[in-house]
């Protein structure tokens, strides 16, 4: 799951390049991945009470095959766009249906545990993406290798959640108490389950209490409760930090780093600052107080975004172009390819070939007033030139770039300490009744490296 949310930020860069991806249509591949997300939160929830969360996995993880087999044999925009889709709907399938799993599967004791293990888990996936996109930034056709390592492990889960016994919960809810009694004895190591079993129906029959309508209402302060709980989830996803996942490459390479390989070589700072600030955010927040890390990520977040928009404002890029070309080094040179050709050749290239003389003399001056465009939007009446330096050469101030890079490090470590899915889980299984985070499960599904609101 985390690889895949991190892998585009790489593969961008490259599929732009080759298959000439216009600004929105490289923000709808981006966003195709979050609409199969999104059905499969609506749907998500239904599908692992009716088959099991076992069954679910399985599926997911097909559709992550599936989805990665697609992309791999064509270079097509419609193609990758419903690749895309197939793969977000695996994620949000497999974030739901995991997380449930593992708690409904897990003794009480250890829960907490292998819950926060599946979000290490998540954020290292993400750590590997950054290493694969600059691994293969200057491979010829390199987004495909990307894309292609996921399908090993894909078919390995599948098959390995064929082999794993069915969520006892799960179980209780088909009625098949006998077969639930049977798989906590083996999984608990012990000849008497009874209790265990009594708690489960238990809780079962506190949810059912409760229908969907009741969120809505002020029985049990319910209403409140719920618009705390989504709340939370809101600002995860207006704090901007899922779109950093997504662009890292892009945002990093319009700050300066301005070869592929270089803001993919930037971008793994970003796997790393996740994985390191991740570890101590799960290990101290029962000890700090899950409120006390909210409050400070979320002020540091305010600072470091400040601070980046106060850098960038005084680099003086024109960030759109980002998306529209690629600079010479960044593509590829080879016959048929006309991405890597620079306006100044581009009279050599077209004067080799059999045209008619009066479409090369159409050419030539069409470039040449684009190019007399570019100067007059960037020098004023007097010469001088309004860009700066620095954006003559193409280059950007040194140390704008790296306090750039370091402010969104400082970012994204302090997401991952305050707004963090295990500080959040916190958050959210303290403030909201086990039966509101039973139906309020499916929504969180949006979250990248979202986190089990059903941890009963």
């Amino acid at each position: 799951m985390g690889y895949e949310l991190g892998l585009i930020s790489g593969a961008l860069l490259q599929m732009s390049s080759i298959l000439a991806l216009s600004c929105k249509e490289q923000e709808i591949v981006v966003s195709s991945l979050l609409f199969g997300a999104l059905f499969a939160s609506l749907t998500g929830g239904f599908l692992i009470d009716r088959f099991g969360r076992r069954f679910a996995i399985i599926i997911a993880s097909s559709l992550l095959v599936m989805g990665s087999l697609i992309l791999l044999p064509h270079e097509s925009y419609g193609i990758l766009i419903v690749g895309r889709i197939a793969i977000g709907i695996s994620i949000s399938l497999s974030s739901i249906a995991t997380c449930v799993y593992i708690a409904e599967i897990a003794p009480q004791h250890r829960r907490g545990l292998l819950v926060s293990l599946n979000e290490l888990m998540i954020v290292i996936g993400i750590l590997f993406a950054y290493i694969s996109n600059y691994a293969f930034a200057s491979v010829s056709h390199g987004w495909k290798y990307m894309f292609g390592l996921v399908i090993p492990l894909g078919a390995l889960q599948a098959i390995a959640m064929y082999f794993l016994p069915p969520s006892p919960r799960f179980l209780v809810m088909k009625n098949n108490d006998e077969a639930a009694r049977k798989i906590l004895e083996r999984l608990r190591e012990t000849s008497d389950a009874t209790k265990e079993l009594t708690v489960i129906k238990s809780s079962l029959k506190d949810e059912h209490q409760y229908s969907f309508v009741d969120l809505f209402r002020s029985k049990n302060n319910m209403r409140a409760r719920m618009l705390v709980g989504l709340t939370l989830v809101f600002f995860v996803q207006t704090t901007g930090q899922p779109n950093i996942l997504f662009y890292a490459s892009t945002v990093l390479k319009s700050v300066g780093f301005q070869s592929n390989e270089a803001a993919s070589l930037a971008s793994t700072g970003v796997g790393v600052v996740k994985v390191v600030s991740t570890v101590p955010a799960t290990v101290f927040v029962d000890k700090v107080g899950s409120k006390t890390f909210l409050c400070i990520g979320s002020s540091v977040m305010a600072v470091s975004l400040v601070t980046m928009g106060l850098v960038n404002r005084n680099i003086h890029m024109n960030f759109t172009n980002i998306c529209k070309s690629q600079s010479p080094e960044d593509t590829y040179q080879r016959p048929g390819n006309l991405t890597g050709v620079t306006n100044g050749s581009l009279k050599d290239l077209f004067s080799s070939m059999a045209l008619p003389e009066g479409l090369l003399f159409d050419i030539q001056r069409n470039l040449d007033v684009t190019r007399t465009g570019e100067l007059n939007r960037t020098t004023p009446a007097g010469g001088k030139n309004m860009m700066g330096s620095h954006t003559e050469s193409g280059e950007v101030p040194v140390v704008l770039k790296w306090v750039s890079l370091a402010s969104l490090l400082v970012y994204v470590a302090a997401f991952s300490i305050g707004l963090g899915p295990r500080n959040l889980k916190r958050v959210v299984d303290n403030d909201i009744p086990v039966y509101t985070r039973a139906m309020m499960h499916p929504s969180d599904a949006l979250l990248p490296g979202k986190m089990g609101l059903r941890s009963h």
